[in-house]
């Protein structure tokens, strides 16, 4: 199997997994499943080039839904949903600038 449509399908089961959970699903270690796709699609979507606008979106999500979070400014619903994101977007993001910083320190030898 191509590992782009992995990659593709990770991406597509994080957000249904986000979504289910957020709207009352019951999903066995949820936390564990969100963060092992976030970690598939960031190997396997994000190419250098796609690094840093991705990194900007997840950095926006995280103090969005962080921010959100602390401060109780959304409903019980949005609130599971941003949590759920949260572990997704966050493991997949960490890939990414583990990945960008190699690159940039075999730029800079």
């Amino acid at each position: 199997m191509n590992l782009i449509i992995i990659g593709r399908w990770a991406f597509l089961l994080g957000l249904l997994a986000s979504l289910i959970a957020g709207f009352g699903g019951t999903i066995p270690n949820l936390a564990t499943i969100l963060f092992i796709l976030g970690l598939i699609v960031g190997f396997l979507n994000i190419t250098e080039r796609e690094s840093s606008p991705f990194l900007l979106a997840v950095i926006t999500l995280l103090l969005i839904g962080i921010g959100g979070l602390q401060f109780g400014k959304f409903t019980q619903l949005i609130s599971d949903i941003l949590q759920n994101l949260i572990a997704f977007v966050a493991a997949a993001g960490f890939i990414v600038a583990i990945k960008q910083v190699l690159v940039m320190a075999r730029k800079a030898d």
